[in-house]
């Protein structure tokens, strides 16, 4: 099935890909293309509308990033956001010119006049006043032939400008972050009344090409090996591949050492007594912690982890090929999502965004690899994936189940991972979810953790003095985890999380609960 496509062109904004998702949150597929793959791409992919995403650059510097002249060329709405606004601007004769005043935060957004058009799609059902976010030190000083503004903030006259004609239309603001209340409506107002898109992206829809796309790749006698964690992203990649090609893939479940309390068991009694697929678990702590033993660094411990874990694999491999009479289980199936990607930056299509954190699926993989990788949830954002998994009749406690990273307590863990330092996360983890569970507020947070900090505060136990480890709280509150905020908890809950951690915890005196908010924090602390 060919769908409705909005293509949204990357300029290195780090929220380029929150247009997407918002733009599929209005059951249109969109796609992210680097700007200048766009005259490659865009003809091929047809797409019904092309946004411009924000960017680092500003438009009149030496070699900053052009429009592509497919973009015009094509005859589709075009909207552009951020930088992608100034550079509609400069591209069709408009002025550019830095801020007198840089507007970073909220602003109030006013729509112009009458809405400038007699009908204004863009800003259809829309108050005349509402909140947006700003973050930008250029602003459009001229408007090219053609143009009207359509709304103005504070500080930017121009905050949103349109060629009705041309279906052409910019804006200054975000209007995929959550900080601008209406900026969804807008997006789609964009794609379904402008670009015309009925809305044909649905699970049930994604459920159904990508199991044929699967069954394409792997080919009627293909097997494929998945690395299975039991969360959702792994559990649902599991079951689109199991029902292309069933008893054709066997699963991967590594206990590595760096899992929670009681997980290993939990995951092998769920997959394999009541999902009917295949799984062979592997204890592999010894070699994991051999790996990571002196090692510090983060990005070394995730390479380290991926590494590894592509290594246990293909004994694995080896072994179930020989029993199954082939040569080998080419394939390795993953639950790889797009903020990994994104988050990456290791790949042709998000080569103009900057690196966070490697992610061990992602760039941690060895040069050397003898798989050929299935992702067929790549371009997923997570609560994409949680439709699939309901969709495809995934039990409610794999499909809610909160983020839990490849690498596991390794990155939880500041510092030196050792069994013992192991143990002592596991147990202050379990208690702050047993507790979290019992004040019913699981589903009311994204991801819930504890950190092993790597240093050590004095404290009083007994009217004696005790020099012990610190324990960090991390709680966060999420719709797609690309931008986060601190949950809420009440006090009391987190007083007795903190009370159980140091009298039940050996060598932990201190507990702190994380405030920081994504970004400019990561979720994770490494």
């Amino acid at each position: 099935m060919q769908h409705e496509i909005i293509a949204v062109l990357d300029y290195g904004s780090q929220y380029s890909q929150l247009i997407c998702r918002r733009v599929r949150e209005a059951q249109v597929y969109a796609e992210l293309i680097p700007w200048d793959r766009a005259d490659e791409r865009l003809p091929k992919l047809q797409p019904k509308g092309v946004i411009l995403s924000g960017g680092p650059n500003s438009v009149y510097e030496p070699g900053a990033p052009t429009l592509p002249t497919s973009v015009l060329a094509l005859g589709v709405p075009v909207l552009g956001i951020c930088y992608g606004l100034q550079l509609l601007t400069h591209s069709l004769g408009g002025q550019v010119a830095p801020s007198q005043e840089r507007e970073y935060g909220p602003a109030t957004l006013e729509v112009t006049g009458q809405r400038a058009f007699d009908d204004n799609p863009l800003f259809a059902d829309l108050p005349a006043t509402m909140q947006v976010w700003m973050s930008h030190g250029d602003r459009v000083e001229t408007l090219p032939d053609g143009f009207l503004s359509i709304a103005h903030s504070a500080n930017s006259p121009l905050a949103a400008i349109g060629d009705e004609s041309r279906r052409l239309y910019g804006l200054q603001f975000h209007p995929e972050v959550v900080h601008t209340p209406h900026g969804r409506a807008l997006l789609e107002n964009f794609v379904k009344r402008i670009c015309g898109c009925s809305g044909d992206w649905t699970a049930g829809n994604f459920i159904e090409e990508t199991v044929a796309a699967i069954r394409g790749q792997v080919g009627a006698d293909g097997h494929v090996i998945c690395g299975l964690s039991g969360g959702v992203d792994s559990s649902v990649a599991a079951a689109l591949v199991h029902r292309a090609i069933g008893d054709r893939l066997t699963c991967v479940f590594v206990d590595h050492g760096l899992l929670r309390l009681g997980e290993a068991e939990q995951v092998v009694a769920t997959f394999q007594q009541h999902q009917g697929m295949r799984l062979i678990a592997v204890d592999a702590k010894e070699d994991f912690l051999t790996d990571l033993a002196g090692v510090e660094d983060p990005e070394r411990k995730r390479k380290r982890i991926g590494a590894r874990f592509i290594r246990v694999f293909e004994a694995e491999a080896a072994r179930a090929a020989a029993e199954w009479g082939v040569d080998s289980p080419a394939f390795l199936a993953q639950g790889t999502l797009y903020p990994d990607v994104i988050e990456s930056a290791s790949s042709g299509d998000t080569q103009h965004a900057r690196t966070i954190k490697t992610h061990h699926n992602v760039g941690g993989l060895p040069d050397d690899m003898t798989f050929k990788l299935i992702e067929p949830l790549r371009m997923l954002f997570k609560d994409e994936v949680r439709a699939v998994g309901e969709a495809l009749g995934l039990p409610e406690e794999i499909v809610w189940r909160h983020p839990f990273p490849g690498p596991g307590l390794a990155i939880r863990i500041l510092g030196e991972v050792t069994w013992e330092r192991l143990e002592t996360l596991r147990q202050a983890d379990a208690i702050f979810l047993e507790e979290l569970r019992a004040a019913d507020l699981y589903r009311e947070t994204s991801q819930v953790f504890a950190v092993l900090l790597p240093v050590r505060s004095v404290g009083v136990m007994g009217d004696g003095r005790t020099y012990g480890n610190v324990v960090a709280l991390r709680a966060v509150t999420t719709d797609d985890f690309m931008t986060a905020d601190w949950a809420r908890l009440p006090y009391d809950l987190l007083a007795r999380v903190s009370n159980r951690i140091v009298n039940e915890v050996d060598g932990v005196n201190r507990v702190v609960y994380d405030i920081s908010s994504k970004p400019p924090s990561t979720i994770e602390w490494e």
